[in-house]
């Protein structure tokens, strides 16, 4: 969150208990989540934003074949006044949107009212990317010398290499990396896996890492093809949490000479990957298997930031900009 983002309002208290009618619903739409493979955060996160609606609903007597386009507004514009930010919203009504549509296809009812609905606009921020430079001075910053060392150096590598997230950079195992074939096999969202090339950087430091510092690490004194890539200093696979404080202090140590790096974060090294291919001249769909992304306006967003760098560049130097 940046710092002139507003706070999320606090918590709820947990859900009331709704009715048979509401917890059928949910039951319905929980097992087509689980049909279509989705991960366990997504899931968890698509009940519980249903689950809110529900005892809205409960909360207002509105029984699941009542609920229509109208009591909808309602319900969004009460999120809004409770301070939710667009995006929170947009998702929460995305949720919604989906358990209807399962309504609809199991014959429940006739029409989505959901699809009648505008999502709240999203503010159009744009990725933090970080220049070459900052990147580069961010990588060299950590030593190669004691094993998380090599780890975070292996890891931080792969991650800009190879623009993957921290969920998919903690969930490589021995067997997801080819050196034959200088590629990696990543599992995405949704259980979608794709290959993606590494680049010679990574690929050394991530062989030094293999030939020292995880040898130090591994606690069960054994490789094994299913076994964690990168593992903690207690020899247990790596958190997405180990991943953002890992790098938050070594961009820490590099911000004296690159200031930029102090909002560095995963996600930026993902962002940076795809926005300095694009520099280089990668087309977008390219770009977009290479990220995973399942649709070609997700990748889009990078192409903003090209038209950005390239007007400053433009008004910094054309003689009447």
């Amino acid at each position: 969150m940046s710092a002139n983002a507003a706070p999320e309002p606090a918590a709820a208290a947990p859900p009331a208990p709704v009715s048979q009618g509401w917890e059928r619903v949910l039951r319905e739409f929980e097992a087509d989540l689980r049909r279509r493979a989705l991960s366990a955060h997504t899931l968890h996160a698509y009940l519980g934003d249903c689950r809110q609606l529900c005892g809205w609903c409960e909360a207002h007597g509105i029984e699941p074949a009542a609920l229509d386009a109208r009591a909808l507004r309602r319900y969004v514009a009460g999120l809004s006044a409770q301070g939710h930010a667009a995006t929170t919203v947009a998702r929460k009504l995305a949720a919604v949107r989906a358990l209807l549509r399962v309504q609809v296809e199991l014959g429940e009812r006739a029409e989505n009212p959901a699809d009648l609905l505008s999502a709240p606009r999203r503010p159009k921020n744009l990725p933090h990317v970080l220049r070459p430079a900052d990147v580069v001075t961010l990588l060299e910053r950590v030593p190669a010398g004691g094993p998380l060392e090599q780890r975070d150096r292996a890891l931080l590598e792969l991650a800009y290499s190879s623009g993957l997230r921290a969920e998919e950079l903690v969930k490589l195992e021995l067997g997801s990396l080819d050196f034959d074939s200088e590629s990696v096999r990543v599992e995405g969202k949704g259980g979608k896996t794709r290959v993606v090339p590494v680049g010679e950087h990574a690929l050394a430091a991530i062989n030094r890492y293999l030939q020292g510092g995880r040898r130090a690490l591994l606690a069960s004194g054994r490789d094994d093809p299913r076994q964690p890539l990168f593992l903690s200093k207690s020899g247990r696979r790596l958190s997405t949490s180990d991943v953002r404080r890992r790098l938050r202090i070594w961009a820490r140590a590099a911000q004296g000479t690159s200031p930029a790096l102090a909002q560095a974060h995963p996600h930026a090294l993902r962002h940076s990957f795809a926005t300095h291919l694009l520099d280089g001249g990668a087309d977008l769909r390219s770009i977009q298997e290479l990220l995973g992304h399942a649709t070609i306006s997700t990748t889009q967003v990078y192409t903003r930031v090209e038209s950005v760098r390239l007007r400053s560049a433009y008004a910094r130097a054309h003689p009447r900009a």
